[in-house]
């Protein structure tokens, strides 16, 4: 398998209408070998899920601008793309995992992103 492949086996999709925090963190993923997609909104995100729907991961802020938060973008995913692992970040909002759609991940910002990465590997095994 050439690097290449391997890039794309390994997929995420930020999700955050802070364009540093989103920048940061696709090239964190970048550097760990992720093929990342960036959204700034949930509409952007559900556009780029539809264009490739080959996505492992969506990571979303959960205050966003748009027709729906972070937390409905996750809902939407975990219907319309089930075995999508949902990483859910906020620095504002504190949800309980009856907020989150089953399998879901929440993190309170700031995050380690090395920490979620660890995560991923473990729940991709």
């Amino acid at each position: 398998m050439t690097d290449d492949m391997a890039a794309i086996e390994r997929s995420i999709l930020v999700v955050d209408d802070e364009a540093l925090i989103r920048i940061n963190l696709a090239v964190f993923f970048e550097d760990e070998g992720f093929q990342v997609f960036e959204a700034g909104d949930a509409d952007e995100a559900i556009g780029i899920l539809d264009a490739n729907p080959s996505i492992q991961v969506v990571l979303t802020d959960v205050q966003m601008p748009g027709s729906m938060d972070g937390v409905k973008l996750a809902h939407y995913v975990r219907n319309r793309f089930p075995p999508t692992l949902l990483v859910v970040a906020s620095g504002a909002v504190k949800l309980t995992a009856a907020d989150l759609p089953a399998h879901t991940m929440f993190l309170a910002k700031p995050f380690d992103p090395r920490f979620v990465l660890s995560e991923i590997d473990r729940l991709s095994a």
